[in-house]
């Protein structure tokens, strides 16, 4: 993250003092999180007001190319507030690049941790902890319901293709693109192939859906964030995905987030969505979460190693891939 220039900080203040309210930006804090989107806390001073607000716009380099654009996901976090999400209410959308170099929007600062192993491990979050499963069913069978029609934008797998099999085509098309050749990767996804579920829905995905996209306070969920691979699919993938093992931040015995066990976790999602949901197509789109972010870790170290955006982080994210490769082994094994 680069701090803003004096530039960049004038030009940024008439955008918002145009689109908001006269104001001036007094402070601008990167905030920690994810490895796709550059994200900071400002501060805005106005004559008699002051505003915290977040601003959102785009890395050098990015991990999938079918990630959202800055003006997408304003649409889609617009759209999912409107119908009861808890997301942060976004305010302005700026795509002229001669602002800040690239497009951004700003939305409502929402108080809360983020970061999955305070979420998981906090004193202070114990409480939050054991709501979280229930709150967390209800956003999803939320989000589940947001109208594809007014979403049209969202990639989707193309007419005629399964989503699964889009699923499993894609990542062998990301391991061509990378130039790697795995063994586990090459056998897991020909098991992937050989066993795709029988989809019964079609929804809106938020697509990130995990501990550590979620912003959580004592009382629990505040907002669910980073939507930038929102797509249309199926949403046994998400029931499926935040119960990865890398999503439980050392909480290895509780199957749902590091929460509780996955089975209350689903049944609270079927009362909440008034459906059932089919247990053996979770566990293949858990699989599958394993491979597709082991797969991704690759991606995203290649990010650092060919030289466009070094970052200690992105090459970290490296040597996670063998832990997924494990993991997908190890639930395949159970599942046969």
């Amino acid at each position: 993250m680069q701090p803003l220039n004096d530039t960049q900080k004038h030009a940024l203040n008439a955008f918002l003092s145009q689109a908001l309210q006269p104001v001036t930006v007094t402070a601008a804090q990167p905030l920690s999180g994810g490895a796709s989107r550059d994200t900071w806390k400002l501060t805005l001073q106005g004559a008699d007001v002051t505003l915290e607000q977040v601003l959102r716009r785009d890395l050098p380099t990015q991990m999938f190319d079918e990630a959202l654009t800055r003006a997408q996901e304003f649409h889609i976090m617009r759209v999912a507030h409107a119908h009861g999400v808890k997301v942060a209410k976004v305010r302005a959308l700026c795509e002229d690049p001669t602002v800040l170099g690239s497009p951004f929007f700003v939305m409502d600062y929402v108080p809360g941790v983020s970061i999955g192993t305070k979420v998981i491990h906090a004193p202070e979050l114990a409480a939050a902890r054991e709501r979280l499963p229930q709150q967390l069913a209800e956003q999803l069978a939320r989000i589940h319901r947001l109208p594809m029609d007014e979403l049209g934008f969202l990639p989707r797998a193309p007419e005629g293709t399964a989503y699964s099999r889009y699923v499993v085509d894609q990542m062998y098309a990301l391991l061509d693109k990378l130039g790697v050749h795995n063994p586990v990767w090459e056998w897991t996804l020909r098991w992937a192939q050989n066993h795709l579920p029988t989809q019964t829905r079609t929804t809106v995905i938020h697509g990130d859906f995990r501990v550590g996209n979620l912003l959580v306070d004592e009382q629990g969920l505040a907002a669910v964030i980073d939507w930038e691979f929102a797509h249309i699919g199926d949403p046994n993938e998400e029931l499926g995905y935040i119960c990865m093992r890398d999503w439980r931040f050392g909480a290895i015995d509780r199957h749902f987030a590091g929460l509780s066990d996955r089975e209350t976790f689903l049944q609270a999602y079927e009362a909440a969505s008034g459906l059932p949901v089919d247990r053996q197509a979770v566990d293949w789109w858990e699989i599958m979460g394993n491979i597709r972010w082991g797969i991704i870790c690759m991606s995203q170290a290649n990010r650092h190693l060919s030289g466009l955006e070094p970052s200690v982080e992105l090459a970290s994210l490296g040597r996670r891939s063998a832990e997924m490769q494990l993991e997908a082994l190890r639930l395949i094994e159970l599942v046969r």
